[in-house]
């Protein structure tokens, strides 16, 4: 492990944070609401942030080889962590404040796009402090390390293809892939465009301002962080609804595709099978819990319950966690649907969570593939995604991960058993489940009409893991644990 490149990167990481910090305290100053409340937290928060970035880069300094996979790793995984740790800062010295364990779980909740909150009235923060709670998921949203590659391009630094590789899930091949750091840059390029137009269509609709530029932060970065304590459905309007579930859409699909769309390359959209079996999966599930609410009479009319079943459908497979509704009332169907859709979550290179859609499908095609075998043993089947055929050790890889999610899900929910003796078994599964695949609201005491607010200390830091190893799907985080890792060369 070569730490003096580890150092010089994190440092930078770090001070990109403490910049974005800045970004927020400008806002505050210029609000003053209440009185320098918020000030005095950003403010303090970024010269901490920004002081132990500039000695890491001077740590740093003099490295100039480029980066490996293995520091790729680990900036990584490192970079996650220490971003979200001081990113919690703002909510340790903020008025009302947060705990410690507690403000580390509000801050990776952002950074991972989770959502999940521990403040019991959101309303009662200062307004720059929510600007800061969104503003960690907009970054955290096409992932801060993205960003970091971009930057980097600028900056003429190397080692982007290792770091866009460990970060994102994107599918890169062809011309892209030359080009890791142009190709990160255009993705920014399009992510900051889908925000602009989000927000514009907000204000349009008669959200405020600031509501506005908070909400189209979260929403594109599929993170589910309201300004209102009812969320979306603070704002009571039926338009600002579906312009939000077209959003969280957006977020949820492959970003690569629109890179493609600009470089006119239209072909990739006809033949991408899994932007595809993921709108046919939101079609499904809206109809059917629209169906069960309409039986059930839970919701009004057809109409309110097509809206209602829409929009949680599309926040919970988008992993966006925006609520409008309690789903955790819902009949049995619906809430059983829903836990089903959190574990999918959204496509392979967007901003969403979950197992990937992508992985679900070659999961499928490869179970009809070995129920072939078992009749016609000797038949050759070939397993093809987007048309193209998939090797036995990728076919290994897709199965080792939905079993990996599966240990991790129940060793967590095992976990929270343990330490939260008080709570029922739904709301330990509710819980894991939630943060693992970056929902945001679970199920139980942890619902979308409740807080994480009365987990213990201990709880939160297990849920902050999860949500980081959910994020960074699992393996980038279990390497930090490998002694291997950090041996020098």
């Amino acid at each position: 492990m070569d730490y003096r490149q580890l150092s010089r990167f994190i440092g930078l990481l770090l001070l990109l944070v403490a910049g974005s910090m800045v970004g927020c305290l400008a806002y505050a100053i210029y609000d003053q609401e209440p009185a320098s409340a918020d000030d005095r937290a950003l403010g303090l928060s970024a010269l901490v942030t920004a002081t132990a970035g500039g000695l890491l880069r001077w740590f740093g300094r003099g490295s100039s080889r480029e980066i490996l996979r293995r520091e790729a790793i680990a900036i990584v995984g490192l970079g996650w962590t220490l971003s979200a740790l001081f990113g919690a800062l703002p909510y340790l010295l903020s008025t009302p404040s947060l705990p410690p364990a507690a403000a580390f779980f509000e801050s990776v909740s952002g950074f991972t796009t989770t959502g999940a909150t521990v403040m019991r009235d959101i309303e009662a923060f200062p307004r720059g402090i929510l600007l800061w709670r969104a503003t960690t998921q907009w970054l955290g949203g096409m992932g801060i390390l993205v960003l970091f590659v971009a930057v980097l391009s600028m900056a003429g630094g190397g080692g982007a293809k290792s770091l866009f590789r460990s970060e994102s899930t994107a599918q890169l091949s062809e011309g892209f892939a030359a080009r890791m750091r142009d190709t990160a840059l255009r993705l920014w390029q399009i992510y900051l465009a889908l925000t602009a137009v989000c927000l514009l269509g907000l204000l349009a609709l008669g959200m405020p301002v600031f509501d506005a530029v908070c909400h189209a932060f979260t929403t594109v970065a599929t993170g589910g962080f309201s300004t209102r304590n009812a969320s979306i459905g603070a704002f009571a309007s039926p338009a600002i609804e579906w312009w939000i579930m077209l959003f969280m859409i957006l977020g949820a699909i492959s970003f690569m595709l629109y890179a493609w769309l600009l470089a006119r390359r239209w072909n990739r959209w006809k033949q991408d099978e899994e932007t595809r079996f993921f709108l046919w999966v939101l079609a499904f599930a809206t109809l059917a819990v629209t169906g069960s609410l309409l039986y059930n009479g839970q919701a009004g009319g057809w109409n309110d319950s097509f809206r209602t079943a829409a929009f949680q459908v599309v926040s919970i497979s988008t992993t966006c966690g925006f609520t409008t509704a309690d789903y955790d009332q819902w009949a049995n169907f619906p809430r059983i649907l829903l836990v089903a859709l959190m574990f999918v979550g959204g496509c392979a290179g967007s901003t969403a969570g979950g197992v990937k859609v992508g992985r679900v499908v070659v999961f499928f095609k490869n179970f009809a593939r070995q129920m072939t075998h078992v009749f016609r043993p000797n038949q050759v089947v070939t397993v093809r995604l987007n048309n193209v055929a998939l090797s036995d050790s990728f076919l290994t890889e897709v199965s080792f991960y939905l079993a990996l999610v599966g240990f991790i899900v129940a060793l967590g929910s095992l976990a929270m058993s343990i330490l939260e003796p008080g709570f029922d078994l739904i709301t330990c599964f509710g819980a894991t489940v939630a943060t693992v695949f970056n929902i945001g609201p679970g199920l139980g005491a942890v619902g979308p009409a409740s807080t994480y607010a009365d987990l213990g200390a201990a709880t939160h830091l297990l849920l902050s893991l999860l949500m980081i190893m959910g994020r960074l799907e699992i393996l980038a985080v279990l390497a930090l644990f490998v002694p291997q890792l950090w041996r020098r060369y």
